[in-house]
């Protein structure tokens, strides 16, 4: 079975195997030879059993395993030339330039570092990581196997810890943006700026949930130009009814997310789609935040229209948590209804709990959390903040879901609490874990 293997494979576990070290020894001298002082050795112990099984090539750690083992790239990956190591979950043809795979390679690295260490990304990192595909806005052979990758990556989004996602995304990206460098002004563009698109929008979503949000808003900016230069109409609207979505999360302004959705709104021009129920769902968000009970209904219903109008699922990131479908639905009202502080939000929520299925955890442990507001709001505050504390506390431990979403609902719990249960040891748990000091290790 072994020799069906990659000899690159191969050879990564011969070298580690011939030196006595196991996976985390290796993965700890890796990061020392990268000058990564609190990676995550598990986390790359295990992409380390990735690489020897052959299921994904190395791209940025190329150098870290060469210089371990006291060897060139070249030889290790029996690379004939001079040229760098394809990028990405896919394998793209073109040779990307020497002196710009490195620049990339270096702000790779960097990324990966201040995510290591908890600390923000260096200016001018990320805008290095997407030149390619901003160069290229003013033809792979493979266009199908990244969209799959784009599916692939959509589905894993809330499942896969943070730093596995972006590292993954950002590789990826890079792949892309040297593609489109070379193969501008071909019938396979159109694609790749699709491709770009929802790779970048995913990076926004979990630079978000890293609580890095000017990467977040560079990403969602990367994401609208290419979502337009590539004329994909729902794809446009779904980057837009997204980034509203986000912004409200992430606590920015009404005027914001009224900005996006009223765009995306536009850009949709009465054609449903999962990017259009986006767009009211974040408007039903913000009026419910504000108290607003004349528009709330008035955003639900347009949501609900929307919904029974969309067609079987389709697109990029169809059958992925990016999509939207009845389950959101019923979890945006739930949403509002708590908020509001309406009688029958008990009811939306467990309506709402049964539509998803029981592997869909993200979305049913921020459900419990907005029951947990409910409880309190019903002054049962021992049982919700028991429910938000556990809940919230199982959520970051994994580093999985939308971290900025359950933020926010924990602090909705702590919002409904009276005054003197606020000094309760629950209470003050559930305030560290609602805070956006409180992030995620995000370790690679």
């Amino acid at each position: 079975m072994t020799d069906s293997l990659p000899k690159w494979a191969r050879q990564i576990k011969s070298e580690r195997e011939s030196r006595g070290w196991t996976k985390p020894d290796l993965a700890r001298r890796m990061y020392r030879t990268m000058g990564i002082t609190q990676g995550n050795v598990t986390s790359l112990a295990r992409q380390i059993t990735w690489h020897e099984y052959g299921q994904h090539r190395p791209t940025f750690w190329a150098s870290a395993y060469a210089a371990v083992f006291e060897t060139t790239v070249e030889e290790l990956f029996d690379i004939p030339d001079t040229s760098a190591i394809p990028s990405g979950t896919v394998n793209p043809s073109p040779t990307p330039d020497p002196e710009d795979d490195e620049v990339k390679r270096r702000a790779t690295l960097q990324i990966i570092s201040a995510i290591a260490a908890g600390t923000v990304i260096p200016p001018r990192a990320l805008e290095n990581i997407l030149s390619g595909v901003q160069d290229a806005l003013g033809n792979p052979l493979n266009l199908d196997a990244w969209e799959a990758a784009v599916h692939e990556h959509g589905r894993l989004l809330e499942l896969r810890p943070i730093g596995d996602v972006i590292g993954a995304l950002l590789t990826d990206l890079v792949a892309v943006g040297d593609l489109l460098k070379r193969h501008g002004g071909t019938p396979a563009t159109s694609g790749l700026f699709r491709v770009s698109a929802g790779l970048s929008g995913m990076l926004a979503i979990k630079m978000s949930d890293f609580g890095d949000q000017r990467a977040a808003r560079l990403s969602w900016t990367n994401a609208r130009q290419a979502a337009d230069a590539s004329g994909d109409q729902d794809l446009r609207v779904w980057v837009r009814g997204r980034a509203a979505q986000e912004a409200f999360w992430a606590q920015q302004s009404g005027e914001v997310v009224t900005e996006l959705a009223t765009e995306a709104i536009e850009v949709a021009a009465g054609r449903p789609s999962g990017g259009l129920a986006g767009a009211y769902s974040a408007r039903a968000f913000a009026a419910a935040e504000q108290g607003d009970v004349r528009q709330v209904p008035v955003a639900l219903a347009e949501l609900k229209r929307t919904v029974d109008r969309l067609p079987e699922p389709r697109g990029l990131l169809a059958r992925t948590p990016l999509d939207f479908r009845e389950p959101q639905l019923h979890w945006t009202d739930s949403y509002a209804h708590s908020r509001i502080g309406a009688k029958k939000a008990e009811a939306t929520i467990t309506r709402a709990h049964a539509a998803y299925p029981a592997t869909s955890f993200v979305p049913r442990a921020n459900l419990s959390v907005m029951r947990a507001a409910v409880l309190v709001k019903e002054r049962d505050v021992d049982s919700g903040l028991n429910e938000a504390v556990t809940t919230l506390r199982s959520q970051f431990e994994a580093e999985v879901g939308n971290i900025p979403w359950a933020r926010r609902l924990g602090r909705n719990v702590l919002d409904a609490l009276p005054e003197k249960a606020r000094a309760l040891p629950a209470a003050r748990e559930l305030h560290a874990l609602s805070s956006p000091q409180n992030r995620p290790a995000a370790l690679l």
